[in-house]
């Protein structure tokens, strides 16, 4: 999926390519118990997508405690870097990789990316996330993909911002959503399989329909309709885009928030709850992995409570351990979306590109 793509927001704050990163760690004693084989290079290389992000001082305490340095190879959105280890798979590039969600799952393990390994500290990680038995991929991060708006529109309008999926058709907010195309972007696919799970396999299709004629408007991607068409963003302010309503993210608000200068006290952007869809991000150790080992270790880490809380604001993701806290910014101005809609792994996997391939048919022609 292009998860993000997922999050665009990261990249203000993260380095993208090729670094070499000093280490990682926990607090609670779940790191560094990985095993056995290996190459015995003190350096393991992490493959993700562009949006992975984590604190120096996060990484050096891993350093610290288990010996290893960890080097990250960026790889473009998590489709595009999913893609080139399906094409390298046996001779990976690196010895972890981080960024597979719950659209594309399927596709990494069809193709044997990846060798089991059940991390140090699962036991903690929320039951609702761990939707492979065999422990080939390890849950780090949650996400849930909303419809945004922009709350000075409607507060100039007089207008009640939209809550669910059929609230989108109604004419009051026609011409005012922007979405991302599914076939290319992680929160538009996201948006699309949200759609399925609230109007089912069988109502999906008309559910399309009205929207499309309710004057939607589909883009490349999300950096394109969040910081270009949609008017409540910082980018689309300075674009003077003039659609009020994006598909993005819960996490979306303490973002803008977060890189205002001055911050507000509340958030320019707000979250229609009911048009959510959750998106999980895993990591798994690659097979052919020249320091296994190392891998083992990494991925023990990011399930520690250490990781896990410095993730929020530096992925704007949830932690997936149980006993993780969130910082004041995301509990203040983030929404909290108990229940969304989803779809199983397996029901993805089986309809994905069925799926994909009606909605263009239906949006994009």
């Amino acid at each position: 999926m292009n998860t993000t793509t997922k999050y665009a927001a990261t990249a203000l704050a993260a380095a993208l390519g090729v670094t070499v990163l000093a280490g990682c760690g926990s607090d609670d004693g779940s790191a560094g118990s990985g095993a056995s084989k290996g190459s015995g290079s003190k350096t393991v290389t992490l493959v993700s997508h562009d949006s992975f992000n984590v604190s120096d001082d996060v990484l050096k305490a891993f350093t610290k405690e288990t010996g290893y340095t960890v080097k990250t190879l960026k790889s473009g959105d998590a489709g595009a870097a999913l893609n080139q280890e399906i094409l390298t798979k046996g001779s990976p590039r690196g010895d972890v990789f981080f960024g597979v969600d719950n659209t594309l799952l399927s596709r990494a393990l069809d193709n044997g990316l990846f060798t089991a390994y059940e991390a140090k500290g699962l036991d903690r990680v929320a039951p609702d996330t761990q939707t492979d038995e065999k422990h080939r991929v390890t849950p780090v991060d949650t996400g849930d993909i909303c419809v945004n708006y922009d709350k000075k529109y409607f507060a100039d309008k007089k207008l009640a911002p939209p809550k669910t999926f059929a609230d989108l058709l109604k004419p009051a907010y026609k011409n005012l959503l922007v979405t991302e195309n599914a076939a290319s972007s992680s929160p538009g696919l996201g948006f699309l399989l949200g759609t399925v799970a609230a109007e089912g396999e069988d109502g999906y299709e008309a559910y399309w329909k009205k929207l499309k004629a309710n004057g939607v408007k589909v883009v490349d991607g999300w950096e394109q309709a969040y910081n270009e068409e949609f008017s409540g963003s910082a980018g689309g302010k300075k674009a003077k885009a003039d659609r009020p309503l994006v598909v993005s993210y819960a996490s979306s608000p303490p973002v803008e928030v977060l890189y205002a200068d001055p911050q507000p006290k509340e958030a320019p952007t707000g979250v229609a709850t009911g048009t959510c869809f959750r998106q999980t991000e895993y990591a798994g150790l690659l097979t052919g992995a020249e320091n296994e080992a190392g891998g083992k270790a990494l991925l023990d880490f990011m399930i520690s409570k250490t990781f896990q809380e410095d993730m929020p604001l530096n992925m704007f993701v949830n932690p997936v351990v149980e006993d993780a806290e969130l910082p004041e910014l995301f509990t203040q101005h983030g929404e909290k979306v108990d229940t969304p809609p989803t779809v199983t792994p397996e029901k993805i996997a089986a309809n994905r590109e069925q799926w994909i391939q009606s909605w263009q048919s239906l949006v994009l022609k």
